[in-house]
């Protein structure tokens, strides 16, 4: 019910604030002519669920898929793994540990984002989500010393469009709950194109030769938030999973009941 509720409520505030811009409506630029993305965005959909279409489940909303052709072009022995971890979801899924969410995960799930163009052309993306965020160097940057989280991240603009190009991931992340997955060799391309004033094109192309067999992406809109004095929240996730993770280290006194709740815990 929770889900389904805040469900409801992030379309409502999308669709009410979202109203196509008017004919002729200049995009908002920096002081150097480039497009200008700063604001508070927001991802409307099931994809933090399942990138893929979907029907309901019990606490899962149906989705229509975010991933080009529908399909995430597995090797055989990734595909059995990807089953596996949809049936370990719960012990396996790094969200649920309150892990950082990785790239591009943490742009769609349900929680806003703020992007921050800087004077010195570097841009800060600040996630709501446990306090995640990344820098994008504009221009170019040594290697990645050590994989990480987030990996490291380099943009450049391709004329209306900011591309940015990450590498120097961990293998610890997934794109969603129901499993999918990757390795360390993780390539991610994002484009950033805004449409409008409150629209933004995103397009990913994911790279994974030891996990996939070919490339492939995965498109979608984000809306900016319009709320009255727009911010991000706090939303630090770690109080919310200690019994999950370290529960059964605590003594027990007999009349404790197992945890049973960390599902219901998560938008």
């Amino acid at each position: 019910m929770r889900n389904r509720l805040i469900g409801i409520v992030v379309s409502a505030v999308a669709i009410a604030g979202l109203a196509a811009p008017a004919a002729g409506q200049a995009l908002p630029r920096t002081a150097d002519g480039k497009p200008d993305l700063s604001g508070i965005w927001q991802a409307v959909n099931t994809a933090n669920w399942n990138i893929l279409a979907h029907a309901a489940e019990k606490d899962v909303p149906a989705g229509l898929g975010v991933v080009e052709g529908d399909q995430i072009p597995y090797q055989p022995w990734a595909a059995a793994k990807k089953k596996e971890n949809y049936e370990n979801w719960l012990s396996r899924d790094p969200e649920v540990k309150c892990y950082l969410p990785g790239i591009p995960r943490a742009t769609y799930m349900p929680y806003p984002f703020q992007i921050l163009q800087t004077h010195n052309n570097d841009i800060l993306m600040a996630y709501e989500y446990a306090s995640a965020s990344r820098v994008i160097k504009m221009g170019k940057t040594e290697p990645p010393p050590v994989d990480t989280w987030m990996g490291q991240s380099t943009g450049r603009w391709d004329g209306e469009t900011l591309v940015v190009d990450t590498i120097g991931f961990n293998d610890q992340t997934w794109f969603d709950r129901a499993g999918n997955f990757h390795s360390e060799a993780l390539h991610v391309i994002e484009r950033f194109t805004r449409k409008s004033p409150d629209v933004l094109d995103y397009e990913v192309t994911i790279e994974d030769p030891k996990v996939f067999t070919r490339p492939w992406k995965i498109q979608m809109p984000l809306y900016r938030r319009q709320d009255q004095n727009a911010q991000l929240m706090e939303f630090k996730c770690v109080e919310f999973v200690e019994e999950l993770m370290y529960g059964q280290l605590r003594k027990k006194t007999g009349d404790e009941k197992p945890f049973a709740g960390a599902r219901m815990r998560w938008p």
